[in-house]
């Protein structure tokens, strides 16, 4: 806390109200609003864009510098020198692992890779065509049922070691979740292979056949799950941090963020972007779209582009865009016919003085879904993979706020209905 306060003046009140003033180590300070209830007032903040819901240690955003760290280390270092489970060692315990940490770490999390049964039998029930993200989250919220009696949120060793289970499992109810759609086999996961690659493998692998995934492509699922492992006080984090306040088991506090993630506004992007560049159809189409783009009357949006949150350039896009070139080459399908639409919509955002204007640069987003569509994962399970690369950025700002004093999360509200008023008599 600073020794810095700030004074609010409201009309109808003799005094003003004194607030203190606490100090982030980068970005804004916050005012500490609490004691204005004493005077009868709520603060008003829609969609809580003005407010901090919590003190946290993980990750740091500055939106108009384009900067996003984690534990204080860039997203574009760590997604070029780091690998996933590195990257989850570190939001969970704030510094990077030695070689050895490392080790342990990787091993814990194929020792707990493997499923139960019952949550296997839970995916099976379900529809073929039932959404990817409906039966995840399903099998996530079963974790609890599974675990619930061996889970102590008050021990940090019983914490560690859910951590390893969601960690471990998630590719694994991931890769079950596809291969359920397709009328497949379940494959095990397999323990020489690293986490990308056994997710792979699970995937796009047949049972009883030995793996064969490409380095470069488990090298470019990797690079996608360091790249969403953690994005601050995002809506479906904040949820897992509400969730979790009431003391809930943290497999369904997850199981809430996967259900907020599933929104077309929060996990749906990367699957906008196919469906946009299948609406655009051909390269021929590009300029009448990019001209509908701009004409702000036409209600017609380039998905891919710019960033609610980013509003200079997303720091993970560039790193994205050099393994998107890695893959297409990888796999020969520089000239597919929807990818050539989007490197030439990826040229007109990068050349053209609007778009520059605009700040309208190409994002994590527009990559990875051309990333994924080459690998061949369909687009209904593009916010499937997002869930498993965040699901432990959700559980480090879970872990962190149980690991401390904190209290049920109760928002307030500006009540707008009908005054008390008696029931009429009959």
């Amino acid at each position: 806390m600073t020794d810095k306060k700030a004074h609010l003046s409201i009309d109808g009140i003799d005094s003003t109200i004194e607030l203190p003033i606490y100090a982030s180590t980068i970005g804004p300070d916050v005012i500490d609003v609490t004691s204005i209830t004493k005077n009868g007032f709520f603060t008003f903040d829609p969609g809580f864009m003005s407010t901090a819901s919590c003190e946290s240690k993980i990750t740091f955003i500055d939106g108009d510098e384009g900067v996003l760290l984690h534990r204080g280390y860039p997203i574009e270092q760590l997604a070029v020198s780091s690998d996933y489970l590195e990257t989850c060692y570190l939001l969970l315990n704030g510094e990077l692992p030695t070689p050895a940490q490392k080790d342990e770490f990787t091993a814990a999390i194929k020792k707990h890779s493997a499923v139960d049964p019952s949550i296997a039998n839970i995916i099976k029930s379900f529809k073929r065509e039932s959404h990817p993200m409906a039966i995840l989250c399903s099998a996530v919220a079963a974790l609890a049922a599974v675990y619930n009696d061996e889970i102590d949120i008050t021990n940090a060793e019983s914490r560690k070691l859910t951590a390893y289970r969601l960690i471990g499992q998630m590719p694994t109810l991931s890769a079950m979740v596809y291969k359920h759609r397709k009328g497949e086999e379940f494959i095990a996961p397999d323990d020489s292979l690293s986490y990308a690659e056994n997710y792979l493998n699970m995937t796009f692998g047949t049972a009883g056949k030995a793996p064969n995934v490409s380095k470069t492509i488990a090298k470019a699922m990797d690079r996608i799950f360091v790249l969403h492992a953690d994005h601050e006080q995002n809506a479906s984090t904040s949820t897992v941090r509400l969730s979790g306040s009431s003391g809930t088991n943290p497999f369904a506090a997850i199981a809430a963020g996967i259900s907020t993630l599933w929104g077309p506004a929060h996990g749906g992007a990367n699957e906008a972007v196919l469906e946009m560049l299948e609406e655009i159809g051909t390269v021929e189409n590009i300029e009448a779209c990019v001209a509908r783009a701009k004409d702000k009357t036409s209600g017609f949006r380039l998905m891919g582009f710019g960033h609610r949150v980013y509003k200079n350039f997303d720091p993970r896009a560039k790193v994205m865009k050099q393994t998107c070139d890695e893959v297409l080459a990888e796999l020969g399908l520089e000239n597919d016919p929807l990818l050539a639409i989007a490197k030439r919509l990826e040229q007109i955002a990068l050349e053209d003085p609007y778009f520059i204007s605009k700040k309208l640069y190409p994002n994590v987003d527009f990559y990875s879904g051309i990333i994924m569509k080459a690998i061949g994962i369909p687009t209904e399970m593009f916010t499937v993979i997002f869930a498993l690369g965040r699901a432990v950025g959700w559980y480090s700002h879970w872990d962190e706020m149980v690991s401390g004093p904190y209290k049920i999360g109760r928002p307030r509200q500006q009540y707008t209905g009908s005054p008390k008023r008696d029931y009429p008599k009959k």
